[in-house]
Parts: structure tokens; C-alpha cells; sequence
């Protein structure tokens, strides 16, 4: 069966810390580049951080810089996002996905052509 599957997430308080992984059983992440993507309610799903196939070049939304790290061990075939010093507005269902063939980090979902089913982060205040 293909799938990603994410786990980690939970009820945090403002700042603090929650590391998501996200793990590929079913296919390889190896050669591919890697994305979170998060929804939160009543909101469209927006783009959070992604990686490359080697993890040599990374990519953030600017509302998680400095806060978020993605990483990846492709020997685990695992993807991570490290998130500290977590806001409210943080909170939304994150999704890792599997780029596209050739594709490098992209911020665009329609670049990723397999997804997870989401794992819910909330921030309380």
C-alpha cells in the first residue's frame, strides 16, 4: 500500500515545541523532493516548508522562518518538520507530500503528487 503518514502532532501551548515526521511505506522519498503544506479552519491549505531530494536546499513560508526546520533522513525514508516557539495561528492539519519526479523544493501543491492524511497541530494561548 502507498502512503505517507504523518505523526507527531498535538495540543502545544504558545511557544512551544512539536516535531512532525512523516513516514513513505509503499514508495521511496530517495531522488525526490519534499513539502509540508498545513489547512487551517475555514482556510485553504498554504504552503510551510520543503526540502530537496538531498537535503542541500530548503524552502519556508516566511510566516515560519527562523520558527520551523524541515530535514529529512532518506535511509529511514522519513521526512521531518522540527516547529518551536509555536504560535495559535500555527494551528491547521499539516500534510507532507511527495514532489513530483525532477522537482525541487516548490512551494506549489500542484508540484506534489502524493499526500498524507494530515496530522492536527493546535496552539492554545
Amino acid at each position: 500500500q502507498v502512503q505517507l503518514v504523518e505523526t507527531g502532532g498535538g495540543l502545544v501551548q504558545a511557544g512551544g515545541s512539536l516535531r512532525l515526521s512523516c513516514a513513505a511505506s509503499g514508495l521511496t522519498l530517495l531522488n525526490y523532493a519534499m513539502g509540508w503544506f498545513r489547512q487551517a479552519p475555514g482556510k485553504e491549505r498554504e504552503f510551510v516548508a520543503a526540502i530537496n531530494w538531498d537535503g542541500s536546499n530548503t524552502k519556508y513560508a516566511d510566516s515560519v522562518k527562523g520558527r520551523f526546520t524541515i530535514s529529512r533522513d532518506n535511509a529511514k525514508n522519513t521526512l521531518y518538520l522540527q516547529m518551536i516557539n509555536l504560535k495559535p495561528d500555527d494551528t491547521a492539519v499539516y500534510y507532507c507530500a511527495r514532489a513530483q519526479y525532477f522537482a525541487g523544493a516548490s512551494d506549489s501543491e500542484s508540484r506534489h503528487d502524493y499526500w498524507g492524511q494530515g496530522t492536527q497541530v493546535t496552539v492554545s494561548s
